[in-house]
């Protein structure tokens, strides 16, 4: 299979996390804020997200009234966000184009970030097209299976969301894009709650994607409140959740949108390091010794040792003997082929016993 320059599909492949940082709309409030352009916004976000060591950037392409019809209730914690109607919502952040999409794929191609962008319309699908090399489903277009089917015949990597879904419509999406694709598929377990509490964040689940679809990628779309420590990604990391999204803002305090639930260049940092350690700490699948722990194994392992002085030619049996460290001779686990042996020589008491000392036969000489 022909895979598309996309870094976060060739380091899922090779079992590298990644993190994908999504501004989605955040950089307007962080525009106004700053008295700067949101495109100028938008740039120092993907510049704050590279430095903070994140692999890709992801915005939101959509057109209100293509996305929500105008009575669309919320469905977001309206005390963060007090927008009622989604289509009031949207409308506020709606205002890029092609052009200024182009600009932001151009501007992180520069700085070596991967670009990303989640299309919500047919045309937003088309003209993504050209900028970037994976396509972003989300959970909301899990059931709009039009809308699977014409991302997929573009033919590059899918990043599919699962938030609020059951298991036969996770199906069916993913049959419509094998279907319509030869291209590598990730599946992101998600919470469509805004924000997630930790007690619903279902990470279990995880492990249930990975074993009912063994031959996809499997990630983690976060809308959890940053934690201190990251466990919440270290956790989804260490049951298989190899690319993590999270939004992503500079300053978490300002209301509205998703900036109460996202992560600041300090929690992306954290995030990394977080989960640097966990892979350290899993190591590798096999079961056998270290080389590091060679030393301890000859050292605080035992070995069979005379309990008393054992003349040349006598036969040893199992009142001579104990067990005792360094684990240097022979091991405790022989002890049936040691106990009917002849002393070779004389073995002093409390020697370490090595089978040159011992012999088959009774000689004496």
């Amino acid at each position: 299979m022909i895979v598309l320059s996309s870094q976060i599909i060739k380091r899922a492949q090779n079992g590298q996390f990644s993190l994908i940082a999504e501004i989605g709309v955040n950089h307007f409030d962080i525009a106004k804020k700053m008295s700067i352009s949101p495109l100028a916004a938008a740039k120092l976000m993907i510049d704050k997200a590279h430095e903070a060591g994140v692999h890709a950037v992801k915005f939101q392409s959509y057109k209100a009234e293509k996305l929500a019809s105008k009575n669309s209730p919320s469905y977001w914690d309206t005390s963060e966000e007090s927008t009622q109607s989604q289509y009031e919502l949207f409308k506020k952040y709606d205002s890029f184009s092609f052009e200024h999409y182009k600009e932001l794929s151009e501007y992180s191609k520069d700085i070596g970030i991967e670009f990303l962008s989640t299309a919500f319309d047919f045309e937003s699908a088309d003209y993504l097209a050209e900028l970037m090399n994976v396509y972003k489903i989300s959970s909301s277009d899990l059931t709009n299976h039009p809308f699977i089917v014409y991302q997929a015949k573009k033919n590059k990597p899918i990043l599919l969301s699962v938030g609020a879904s059951d298991k036969d419509e996770i199906d069916e999406a993913v049959n419509l894009i094998k279907a319509n694709s030869s291209q590598p598929i990730v599946l992101l377990h998600c919470i469509l709650e805004y924000p997630t509490p930790y007690h619903h964040a279902n990470l279990n689940r995880i492990t249930s994607l990975r074993n009912n679809y063994p031959d996809l990628i499997i990630g983690y779309s976060d809308h959890t409140k940053p934690d201190l420590h990251a466990d919440v990604i270290k956790t989804a990391f260490n049951l298989g959740a190899i690319v993590v999204e999270k939004h992503f803002t500079l300053d978490k305090t300002l209301p509205g949108n998703d900036h109460y639930h996202a992560m600041d260049e300090k929690d992306a940092k954290g995030i990394i390091r977080g989960v640097k350690f966990v892979k350290e700490l899993q190591g590798s699948h096999e079961i056998e010794h270290l080389e590091s722990e060679i030393e301890a194994r000859n050292n605080a392992r035992r070995s069979i040792v005379s309990n008393k002085h054992i003349k040349k030619g006598e036969l040893v049996t199992h009142s001579m003997l104990s067990f005792k460290r360094p684990g240097i001779g022979i091991p405790p686990s022989h002890i049936d082929r040691v106990i009917g042996m002849f002393a070779a020589k004389d073995i002093s008491n409390d020697e370490i016993i090595k089978y040159e000392m011992l012999s088959n036969k009774p000689n004496k000489g």
